[in-house]
């Protein structure tokens, strides 16, 4: 007896691939909840999120789960239950950077982020909360800097002042 085998609608195939080829182009996923957003909101915030080359895509639930799971990233269904749009971002600066612009963003609409899998890992809405909040790499690099050249400025400060006392 033959093995039943489900049709495939082509339409719905093509939309898996193109779902796949984009979201193999980004290794961070933060799911939110757009329900109740105007066009114009998804709008601007599509555009806040450009600037940090990220994207932000409405997806089918289904097609969103089949893709996810064939770029090997296990267990974000749980994220993907009701209406869901996703933000793609590639870095881990970009990540956090877009985090901070989703909850900032919700601050003003009803927005929800649900979750997020990040560099290989599943954030729940209040670690990804908590993430959004840390300072990026550039600023921790900028601050540890600014920490390694007090001293020396001071230093530079202290013997300036000692020349500029001898020559009177």
């Amino acid at each position: 007896m033959a093995e039943y085998q489900a049709r495939k609608a082509q339409y719905k195939v093509d939309a898996v691939k193109e779902m796949t080829s984009e979201f193999s182009q980004f290794d961070g996923y933060i799911f939110t909840d757009y329900r109740g957003m105007t066009v114009e909101q998804i709008t601007e915030l599509r555009n806040q999120l450009r600037k940090q080359e990220a994207a932000y895509r409405v997806v089918k639930n289904r097609f969103a789960k089949i893709v996810l799971n064939d770029l090997d990233h296990k267990g974000t269904e749980e994220n993907l239950v009701g209406p869901t749009a996703v933000a793609l971002t590639k870095g881990e600066d970009a990540s956090n950077a877009v985090s901070k612009i989703l909850f900032d963003f919700a601050k003003n609409a009803p927005l929800e982020v649900k979750g997020a899998y990040l560099d290989g890992k599943l954030f729940n809405k209040e670690e990804i909360e908590s993430y959004s909040k840390l300072p990026t790499r550039l600023e921790l690099i900028a601050s540890l800097m600014g920490t390694i050249k007090a001293p020396l400025n001071k230093l530079a400060r202290t013997l300036q002042a000692v020349a500029d006392a001898r020559e009177e």
